[in-house]
């Protein structure tokens, strides 16, 4: 079994370590590094190598866990972004999302959601935490208005929503990887969104999948 390498963002100490103490606590997750600025974990992702960063989002200095995120994602597309934070303002959660976040969590969530989003974005898959996802939905598709997504790009969207990658979808509808980067494609842009990950909250505005389906990281 392959450890998740997890890197830790948050400028308080104690959580931090009730972080590492909480997640280390499973065999398949493994904390390599803590950083108490955005300006430390990015120093530090060379040398770190993450599979996971957890982020916080209010954090001192001149680089917050928006401007973390954006960062991690650009130099290390490898490595998949959750935030963890108190903050449940609706613009800052667009931002995360748009920045790159796959994943966001309450900080007074119940822990098994963090580690149910943490297993999900190591495996490419989004997890918004259900009580925040219902916020954002009519800020992201207000101006959209009833997309004109084709059958199959209806069936892409479902499968995208649940973390699967190009390589996994066309497997699935046994076409082409090109052919799903086509769909990939026109979706984003039918549905004027810059990030895949967005295509959850599309999926449960559409009734493609249910919060519940999220909450479980269901596949």
């Amino acid at each position: 079994m392959n450890e998740i390498r997890l890197l830790l963002v948050d400028d308080h100490r104690v959580v931090r370590q009730g972080l590492r103490s909480y997640l280390e606590s499973f065999a398949d997750l493994q904390v390599v590094g803590e950083a108490a600025s955005g300006e430390t974990a990015v120093a530090g992702l060379e040398d770190w190598l993450p599979d996971v960063v957890v982020v916080d989002l209010l954090m001192p200095g001149g680089m917050d866990g928006i401007e973390t995120t954006r960062q991690i994602r650009r130099l290390s597309p490898r490595s998949r972004v959750v935030v963890l934070t108190a903050n449940v303002d609706e613009a800052r959660v667009m931002a995360a999302l748009r920045a790159g976040a796959i994943g966001y969590v309450r900080k007074d969530a119940a822990p098994e959601l963090l580690l149910t989003a943490v297993r999900a974005a190591a495996r490419g898959q989004s997890m918004l935490d259900p009580a925040i996802a219902g916020t954002v939905l009519q800020d992201l598709l207000g101006g959209v208005g009833k997309p004109d997504l084709t059958e199959r790009e209806m069936g892409v969207l479902r499968l995208l929503a649940h973390g699967r990658t190009n390589r996994e979808i066309a497997a699935e509808l046994v076409v082409s990887e090109e052919t799903i980067k086509t769909h990939v494609g026109n979706i984003l842009s039918k549905l004027h969104i810059a990030q895949r990950t967005q295509a959850v909250i599309v999926a449960l505005k559409k009734g493609l999948i249910s919060l519940d389906e999220i909450e479980l990281g269901s596949d």
